[in-house]
């Protein structure tokens, strides 16, 4: 696959955004009437400003699908190619197995475990490093992070069975 092959065009890109956008702030206008969202005897009540903020996104999204579908020809031109994607999603795909490694409700290694793996996969893979190199960063920063949250400043992150084990939990 040609690296420099269009994978959606301006136009394409504005109006998924702006639906996603759209829809986004519909379910924040539609659910702030469960919390009140006009003006009480005693002042605004709870969904008063939400509805107003998800107004507002509504708005923005109107105008930005009226934009796109006006772009004329600067709408046919290449939002991203290929090899500008795979970049992005060499970087997005692990910090996303990142996040689920951290905390879910099937399988959790913890902050710590889960940071050590995911510096020392970017030293490698990215970085071209050698492990020589990578085990005393990655492991160091982890150790930092710790004592800094942990020691510091009281700040508990979550914790895996790595960190049980060693009795930190």
């Amino acid at each position: 696959m040609d690296g420099k092959k269009p994978v959606a065009t301006t136009r394409t890109a504005e109006l998924v955004m702006a639906g996603i956008f759209l829809a986004f702030g519909a379910l924040v206008m539609w659910d702030t009437r469960r919390l009140g969202a006009s003006w009480g005897a005693d002042g605004p009540q709870a969904g008063y400003f939400p509805f107003y903020i998800g107004l507002m996104i509504v708005v923005s999204a109107v105008v930005t699908i009226f934009r796109a579908l006006n772009l004329g020809e600067r709408g046919r031109e290449a939002f991203v190619e290929w090899g500008q994607l795979r970049m992005v999603l060499q970087v997005m795909i692990p910090t996303i197995v990142y996040v689920a490694l951290i905390r879910n409700p099937w399988f959790s290694i913890g902050i710590y475990a889960a940071s050590a793996i995911f510096i020392s996969f970017f030293m490698w893979h990215l970085g071209k490093y050698r492990w020589v190199r990578i085990l005393p960063i990655s492991l160091g920063v982890v150790v930092f992070f710790f004592l800094m949250f942990e020691i510091w400043f009281k700040v508990p992150l979550p914790k895996g069975p790595i960190e049980t084990v060693f009795g930190f939990n």
